[in-house]
């Protein structure tokens, strides 16, 4: 069993959670839904309203820094995820 086995796409839609939760003002509101295309993973990460610039940050630096710990996990486990924050009209 590689270390690739041990970590399941489930944990990085939990550590996107818990980043996220751990951001905004009403955790219940968050959501990650994870959407696998051919090459990568895209986590779609929905929050209440008036908790999207929170995770935006400003100038779109905490929604980088977040795309920087992905990246880093993109590496470690040899497939691509990436993040979208979407707006309320947005579908999931």
């Amino acid at each position: 069993m590689t270390q690739n086995d041990m970590v399941e796409p489930t944990s990085v839609v939990e550590l996107v959670r818990e980043i996220a939760q751990a951001l905004v003002d009403d955790p219940a509101a968050v959501e990650v839904q994870s959407v696998d295309r051919d090459e990568n993973t895209i986590l779609k990460l929905r929050v209440a309203p008036q908790d999207v610039g929170k995770v935006i940050g400003k100038q779109g630096r905490t929604a980088r820094s977040v795309r920087t710990i992905l990246g880093a996990v993109s590496m470690k486990l040899h497939h691509r995820y990436t993040l979208d924050i979407l707006e309320e009209d947005d579908e999931i």
